[in-house]
């Protein structure tokens, strides 16, 4: 079994779902125990092998709970249609606890297919900030972070050390490194997640985002996206493509296909996961020990990262909320999410893990990929990562995204017309 990061492949799906279950029509009110049983937890796959363990630990201490592991498809689209196929069928059922992804919270909220969560349960102030905020729904909690995520820009340092200049902070640097430098060495200059998916979706509201930009409001209700800003995002990577410096070839990648192209040493600049870093510069990789992370670049400094990860939420008709609840408590515990890290190389929820120093030593992006989050003071400033646009119908956002933001990227239209197409095709998904 994988896990997914998607979105960066922050992604882990899982679904918690009684043994034996018999549908039940039986609801319960916000915060309410209608006993303890048995959990079969259901995921996406398991890149690291990482949750075998943590579960052992869960069913030598819960004998009356022990929880079983089912497998979802590994795509994320395919996940989420299996998830919301089964949430449609009301106490019908099978899922109990689902790992959702984190844009997919409004979503599974505004239908009334999970939960409302007591705050008071979950020790949310030792979360990184900006990771609550992707777990709520009309301002309340809905679910709880379980693994975060941020784009970094991942860079050859053995390649700038030989030109003597740092990482950009800017686009217009990583753009001049990206024609000058990367040449020289036989390298393309910038790749990202291109593919029309998901991925897509995300570099393209990181490039918004970084230039002051947003494409939704008011969770949805409102279309934001036709400003300068947002024709300055998105003309930034058209104008990549049109110029050569970002390869066309990056048209076809996912995190996945972005990855190896960095990892077997032709590119010199790629944004991706922190899981690419720690993929890249494991022993046996080309670049292994040649490669650094800096929070991605903007306009006029470091940009704005999309926030990637999970979030933990119980079923609206789980049958065994009290434990669905218990269970979650446990994945989101320090000394478990110590172990997310340590064992899955999965970015913890915990702010207090990416302070220390044994941590640090083992993955040292963390305190790039923590002011990448949630932000940094002084000279090092970073704006906070922020979730990809809120919407009840963000699978239908997503697709928009991706359609006209391609069609921008491959020359078909402008990124002007672009942005005033984007308006109008999200202001008829708003208004539905």
């Amino acid at each position: 079994m994988r896990w997914i990061h998607a979105a960066g492949r922050g992604l882990l799906v899982l679904v918690v779902v009684m043994a034996g279950y018999v549908a039940s029509g039986a609801r319960t009110d916000e915060g309410a125990a209608d006993g303890r049983g048995p959990l079969t937890l259901a995921t996406a796959g398991d890149l690291t092998g990482y949750l075998g363990p943590l579960l052992e630990g869960w069913n030598r201490t819960h004998p009356g709970e022990k929880v079983t592991l089912v497998e979802l498809p590994d795509s994320a689209d395919e996940t989420h249609a299996q998830m919301t196929t089964d949430l449609r069928g009301g106490d019908r059922s099978r899922f109990d606890v689902l790992n959702i992804d984190v844009n997919w919270t409004s979503e599974f909220a505004a239908a009334g297919w999970i939960r409302p969560l007591p705050r008071n349960r979950f020790p949310l102030r030792t979360f990184l900030p900006p990771v609550v905020d992707t777990a709520t729904y009309d301002g309340r909690l809905y679910a709880v972070p379980y693994i975060t995520n941020a784009g970094l820009l991942l860079y050859r340092k053995d390649v700038l050390a030989k030109e003597g200049v740092p990482p950009p902070r800017t686009w217009a640097e990583l753009e001049h490194d990206a024609k000058t430098i990367a040449p020289k060495y036989g390298l393309d200059g910038y790749a990202g997640q291109f593919l029309p998916y998901e991925g897509l979706t995300v570099n393209a509201a990181e490039a918004v985002y970084s230039a002051g930009g947003s494409i939704l409001g008011d969770e949805g209700e409102r279309v934001t996206v036709n400003s300068s800003a947002a024709r300055e995002g998105i003309g930034f990577l058209a104008r990549g493509f049109r110029e050569g410096w970002i390869p066309k070839a990056a048209l076809t990648y996912k995190e996945e296909e972005s990855k190896q192209a960095f990892q077997d040493g032709h590119l010199l600049f790629l944004r991706n996961w922190p899981y690419a870093y720690a993929v890249a510069s494991a022993k046996g990789s080309p670049v292994a020990g040649k490669i650094g992370a800096v929070p991605l670049p903007g306009p006029d400094g470091p940009g704005r990262s999309v926030l990637g990860g999970s979030d933990l939420a119980v079923n609206t008709h789980a049958r065994y909320p009290d434990s669905a609840a218990r269970l979650i408590a446990y994945l989101t515990s320090e000394p478990v999410q110590r172990q997310v890290l340590t064992r899955g190389a999965l970015p913890p929820v915990r702010a207090a893990l990416y302070k220390d120093p044994e941590l640090i030593r083992k993955f040292p992006y963390l305190p790039t990929l923590r002011a990448a989050v949630g932000g940094a003071q002084g000279r090092a400033a970073v704006r906070a990562a922020a979730p990809r646009p809120k919407s009840p119908h963000y699978d239908q956002v997503s697709l928009v995204v991706q359609a006209v933001v391609h069609d921008a990227l491959t020359g078909r239209e402008t990124p002007e017309s672009a942005v005033r197409r984007l308006a109008r095709e999200l202001a008829a998904i708003s208004h539905r």
